[in-house]
């Protein structure tokens, strides 16, 4: 039996230890790359997958479309650094400093960037689906039309941040700071809201439908045309604060409240 056996399995084997080879290789960073973004902080389009980074000097370097997934770029130097449309899906970014940098465009899907600054960064458009921000800096970030569904994203500092058009649905943002943020026409929906602060932010035309906003802070929010259907734990008392409710959809109980308590809110702002 073993005769008839071996011509068999002797090809499996063989494919098998070919397969794993070229998957190695397909995985591995391109080592001149990496002594080329070391040496010259100019990489664009460099393959660095995988590369270990980690406290990298990389201010100000143009690594723009550059392949940096699986990349340990934990607690590295990336101020002002030029990584548009790059790929840093599932790469460390735990603690990197990232302020001003230009990330429009990138993929951060299931990147970790808990207790990165990111702060003033340029994230129009990026794929942070998944990514893990929690304890990060994105005050006066550009997150314009950004995925960041499903994010982590719980005691983050996101003052002042653009939201506009962003995708935070299902995203946890469990006591974040987004007081002044900009989140007209996000949608939040099923969105983790609670204990976060959103005072002065602007939720014109937000969708909130079956979000969390148990002792959420609302005052002086603009919640015109913003969808607060099926909501959770919102009640009167943080609706008298707000800043307007003008044509914005509450569930009937909640509604009638208003209409009886504070009328005006449902008035067109002057």
């Amino acid at each position: 039996m073993r005769k008839h056996l071996l011509p068999i399995c002797f090809p499996v084997i063989f494919a098998l230890i070919i397969s794993f080879v070229f998957a190695f290789q397909v995985s591995a960073y391109d080592k001149t790359d990496l002594k080329k973004a070391k040496a010259t902080r100019d990489c664009s389009d460099c393959d660095l997958s995988s590369a270990f980074l980690s406290r990298a000097d990389l201010n100000g370097a143009n690594l723009r479309k550059a392949k940096l997934s699986d990349a340990d770029l934990s607690g590295a130097d990336l101020i002002g650094a030029y990584l548009s449309y790059a790929n840093l899906s599932y790469a460390n970014l735990s603690g990197a400093n990232l302020s001003g940098a230009n990330l429009r465009g990138a993929n951060l899907s299931d990147a970790n960037l808990r207790d990165a600054d990111l702060s003033r960064a340029d994230l129009n458009g990026a794929n942070l689906r998944k990514a893990k921000l929690s304890d990060s800096d994105l005050s006066d970030a550009n997150l314009r039309d950004a995925d960041l569904s499903g994010a982590k994203l719980s005691g983050a500092d996101m003052y002042n941040a653009n939201l506009s058009g962003a995708n935070l649905s299902d995203a946890d943002l469990s006591c974040a700071h987004l007081n002044a943020a900009e989140l007209s026409g996000a949608e939040l929906s099923n969105a983790d809201l609670s204990g976060v602060n959103l005072s002065n932010a602007n939720l014109r035309n937000a969708n909130l439908s079956r979000a969390d906003l148990r002792n959420a802070n609302l005052s002086r929010a603009d919640l015109s045309r913003a969808d607060l259907s099926e909501v959770l734990g919102l009640n009167i008392e943080q609706l008298s604060t707000v800043q307007t409710l003008y044509k914005a959809k509450l569930d009937p109980v909640l509604m009638a409240q208003v209409k009886e308590k504070y009328p005006y809110l449902l008035e067109e702002p002057i």
